[in-house]
């Protein structure tokens, strides 16, 4: 079958391309405009051949959920290059706006590019974007709101925008837009008046906290400061006055003043409507599903705990209210069982309303997979996984037949989302319930897989997660806009906008805004009845007992060596640290390497060695280079273990690293007292690290001190995974599993072993966390020793301090933002302490790092 060409419409919103001028608001008109611009310009009806640019044919799109749609209009093939396609297509986008771009993307391929046809079809087989209709009715409102002055300071766009999905959307009016202070009637008789805005504003500038005042745009700390030192102001006038004739202030402040008062209003506002939610899903949780035995068609064998009875019983009231929820019950609980209950109730009952899907990280795929037949064996399980190949084949029959053959879809997070055809297979075809494992990945409303991801199509969705919220009300923010979408929606710019926000002051935990405070407070309210979450010491009493340390672990004298030379070199450049582009992050990485293992810096092989080296990989017949300075160049930015690793490659064995160079740090040089001793007593390791880098040197050193060992990470095929745990839990000759922390700490199950050792710490201690409880959870026999290896007297100490800072906040469900502590914040705040960097230097480097993100 000749390959489809897809036309991507991220990859178009640069192309200069005037669609074609539109003499009239009606699709007609406007479609007739585009014909004759195409009449007008024969150029459109021949096919070019553009350099570099694969030809397309237009076809069905076998991966598509309707390719086998009777109804859809027969296709011309045609051969049209991808500057056409995009005239077209950008026609139409403008002919239809309220359509969602994939639709009329997917209309135009069904249509062999014809506009006309497409638009047709778009509009009997697709529905309008759901926000569609409240834009026209701002528009229609604004343009209203131009003939009529507008009463009492508020704009007749107040009242465009209302939450229809909400029981008293009529009272859900918008605050005012029509700003406070305009520059060309200061000097006129109205602009003194106190309106009821204006008396919000003034009332927050002459009250607002130092705090309160930073969460303004564009005021900083000094300018806070400044406006409190300005106070009273007797009234608008006075207040006015004040700010224009400072020449660090300025009057926009009031608008950007009012623009925040909006905001919080607005966020208010939605977290009150989901208070009527509470009371009455409070009520069903008391009553009740009375579900006292577990579903008949589990596995006879296998026996939920009470606990995990208390959870099926939970899911199924939150199935009854059609409410969305987070089991977020502490890792090592059995979350994955309790959802393998839930879903058999379903379908014992006849409630499942077809095929359920599970997104879940790629190294509990085959878990999941088992788990499923161990517990559940009636429950059909269809895994959505393998090649590019495999899973088209998959779409097609799907495409024909719908999801149905199976009663679970199990696929994971890179998958579900990882073409343009499996984005729209799921956000076109129905599913009952989807599942999200690991759920705290979609904390960040701001990346590109919670878009994806928010799009799925199915009635309800469960979210999983053993560390439901770690730093800030914006993550719960994003969990909350997940769960239910149709109450925050049409709000997430407020809510990203507002609760980004973060605190710039020292004096943080004396001058905290009440607003944000209360916010918190009331937002862990409302979250409490979406969220189960219980903890291991409160359910499992006959659970291990398990015991952290933390040792501090000096450094070799090589390595404190190098250490003091990277900080006093960085110490005298601060400068150019707090201005430059190297600013911040890649400086504490630096220093990160070195406090862990010198061979992650270069200081073994010399400029001289690598010219050498150079010419001899130039000659190397696998390596495609040929250039020796390019080589060289290429060498100089690596570390001693990427040199060796790279001519090893290339079949230079002789390029080596002394063995008592692979054993000269710190942290290693502890391990030869720490591991043999627990060899002998009996114990099996599991060693964590942040870095792959590390674990590559780790496997050199364990092969010196001839330790057995598996290793698993990113690179680690998924198909392979779960049989290496299986191997590792069955053979008790293995010592030692290596992982990294981001791909090994997350949902499998390591309880043969039962001492952590991790290596290095991550910022997040929540990510430390995952990785302990591999082994310390449900199945465990032993008591678990936990090991967190700091480097002494470097930067990891300020590290541990901020992590245990983060721990602090989740004593409930979320951490209220006195303590919140933003990771940017942290590394400005460890590089002040390492580098010695005065007030200043501190605020320039934070400015720095401000500008290199929003650059990005």
């Amino acid at each position: 079958m000749a390959a489809v060409g897809e036309l991507n419409t991220g990859d178009i919103s640069d192309v200069d391309v005037k669609p074609p001028p539109a003499k009239s608001t009606s699709l007609a008109s406007d479609l007739r405009q585009f014909r004759l611009n195409k009449s007008a310009n024969p150029t459109i009806n021949k096919t070019e051949r553009v350099p570099g640019k694969k030809r397309i044919q237009v076809m069905a799109d076998s991966d598509s959920d309707g390719a086998a749609d009777i109804h859809t209009p027969k296709k011309v093939k045609l051969e049209l290059s991808v500057k056409e396609k995009e005239d077209r297509y950008l026609a139409a986008v403008k002919i239809a706006p309220d359509y969602d771009a994939m639709d009329i993307q997917d209309a135009l391929v069904r249509n062999g590019w014809n506009v006309s046809e497409a638009l047709r079809y778009l509009k009997e087989n697709f529905k309008p974007k759901p926000n569609s209709y409240a834009k026209k009715t701002i528009q229609t409102n604004n343009a209203r709101s131009n003939s009529k002055p507008s009463q009492n300071g508020s704009s007749s766009r107040s009242k465009a925008q209302n939450y229809s999905d909400c029981d008293d959307s009529d009272d859900d009016i918008r605050a005012s837009t029509d700003q406070v202070y305009d520059s060309e009637e200061s000097d006129t008789e109205s602009s003194t008046v106190m309106t009821g805005q204006r008396k919000k504003v003034f009332d927050f500038m002459n009250k607002a906290t130092l705090m309160e005042l930073q969460t303004v745009k564009t005021l900083s700390e000094k300018k806070a400061s400044l406006i409190m030192e300005l106070r009273p102001f007797k009234d608008w006038k006075d207040l006015l006055k004040k700010l224009e004739s400072n020449k660090a202030l300025s009057a926009d402040l009031l608008n950007m003043a009012q623009e925040l008062i909006n905001k919080q209003n607005n966020v208010a506002n939605i977290l009150e409507k989901c208070n009527k939610m509470v009371k009455r899903l409070e009520a069903a949780i008391e009553t009740g599903a009375g579900i006292v035995e577990q579903p008949k068609i589990l596995n006879d064998e296998m026996k939920l705990a009470d606990y995990q009875m208390i959870g099926l019983n939970w899911l199924t009231v939150m199935h009854n209210q059609k409410m969305n929820g987070i089991l977020a019950d502490e890792m090592g609980l059995g979350k994955t069982i309790q959802i393998i209950a839930f879903l058999a109730y379903l379908k014992e009952n006849n409630l499942a309303k077809g095929a359920h899907l599970i997104v879940v990280p790629s190294s509990t795929l085959d878990n999941w997979e088992a788990e499923i037949s161990k517990w559940c064996p009636s429950l059909v399980v269809e895994k959505y996984h393998g090649s590019q190949d495999e899973r088209r084949r998959m779409r097609v029959r799907y495409a024909k037949d719908g999801f149905t053959g199976f009663d679970v879809l199990l696929t994971t997070y890179h998958i579900v989302s990882s073409t343009p055809e499996e984005c729209k297979m799921f956000r076109v075809c129905k599913l009952h319930y989807v599942i999200f494992d690991e759920a705290h990945m979609l904390k960040n409303m701001t990346t590109q897989r919670y878009a994806n991801l928010i799009k799925i199509n199915a009635d309800m969705r469960i979210l999983l997660t053993g560390t439901p919220l770690q730093n800030n009300l914006l993550e719960l923010m994003s969990l909350l806009c997940f769960v239910m979408p149709s109450f925050f929606a049409k709000s997430i710019e407020d809510i990203k906008s507002l609760f980004a926000k973060k605190g710039k002051a020292e004096n943080a935990n004396k001058d905290v805004s009440q607003f944000q405070e209360t916010q918190v407070e009331r937002a862990k309210r409302i979250m409490k009845p979406f969220v189960l979450r219980r903890l291991k010491k409160d359910v499992l009493n006959n659970l291990p007992k398990k015991e952290s340390f933390i040792v501090k672990v000096p450094l070799t004298e090589k390595q404190k060596q190098y250490y003091h030379e990277l900080v006093d070199y960085y110490s005298n450049k601060k400068g150019e640290i707090c201005s430059g582009d190297r600013a911040g992050v890649t400086i504490m990485m630096e220093m990160r390497k070195v406090a862990n293992h010198p061979l992650l810096m270069r200081y073994y092989f010399s400029d001289d060695t690598l010219r050498d080296l150079s010419e001899r990989l130039a000659c190397a017949p696998s390596l495609k280079k040929t250039n020796p300075q390019y080589i060289f160049e290429e060498l100089a930015v690596m570390s001693d273990f990427q040199v060796m690793q790279l001519c090893n490659k290339h079949d230079l064995y002789d390029v080596t690293i002394p063995p008592s160079l692979i054993c000269n740090s710190g942290k290693f040089q502890h391990l030869d007292t720490l591991l043999p001793k627990l060899k002998e007593e009996g114990h099996r390791v599991l060693i964590f690290s942040q870095f792959t880098m590390i674990l590559d040197i780790m496997e050199r050193y364990l092969k010196i001190r001839k330790h057995g060992f598996f290793r698993l990470d990113g690179s680690t095929a998924v198909d392979e995974r779960q049989d290496m745990i299986n191997d590792f839990n069955a053979d008790s000759d293995i010592f030692i599993f290596l992982l990294s922390t981001k791909a090994g700490g997350v949902g499998i199950n390591l309880t043969a072993a039962d001492t952590c050792i991790i290596h290095d710490i991550d910022f997040n201690p929540y990510n430390d966390k995952q990785a302990e409880d591999r082994c310390h959870r449900m199945g465990q026999t032993r008591p678990v020793t936990i090991y967190r290896l700091i480097a002494e007297s470097t930067i990891e100490e300020g590290m541990q301090m901020v992590a245990e800072e983060k721990l602090k906040l989740e004593k409930e469900i979320t951490a209220n933002e006195k303590g919140e502590v933003h990771e940017q914040k942290c590394v400005v705040r460890l590089l002040t302490m390492a580098l010695g960097l005065d007030k200043d230097e501190e605020e320039r480097l934070n400015n720095s790092m401000n500008n290199s993100l929003t650059s990005q």
